[in-house]
């Protein structure tokens, strides 16, 4: 059994085996996920987990180079996106961000590995994480 890190046996699959610019998305409660995109559904009900949690807990283990947000974070959710800048001010690489608009970051998780699904219901909780080179 597991000591350290993501019990979770489908997230800790799906990191080990992206390489250099796999990407990864982790989605709110209501982010539309591709048939052909695999799901890991953590949603146990409406705000649990949250958003950030499973952020936190993903982004300790990977290496990120690039975050894809949606623009529209910016304005409908201000305190979730502070929350993400925080985190991400804490990496001793801090990783390119990108913006795009809703629509083209929920057609960007066709690329994916997979969609990890929490149960956040804020708007806009929605990012895509590109690994980076570990060595």
């Amino acid at each position: 059994m597991k000591k350290h890190g993501i019990l979770n046996s489908d997230i800790s699959r799906v990191l080990s085996y992206m390489g250099h610019t796999d990407r990864i998305c982790i989605g709110d409660c209501g982010l539309p996920i591709p048939d052909e995109t695999e799901r890991i559904d953590l949603a146990l009900k409406f705000g649990q987990p949250r958003f950030m949690e499973v952020l936190r807990e993903v982004g300790a283990d990977m290496k990120v180079e690039k975050i894809i947000l949606a623009e529209e974070i910016k304005e409908m959710n201000p305190a979730v996106l502070g929350e993400i800048e925080e985190y991400f001010s804490g990496c001793e690489v801090k990783p390119e961000v990108e913006y795009v608009s809703h629509v083209e970051l929920k057609a960007m998780t066709k690329e994916c590995k997979a969609v990890i699904r929490t149960g956040e219901t804020t708007p806009y909780a929605n990012i895509i994480l590109q690994s980076g080179c570990i060595f």
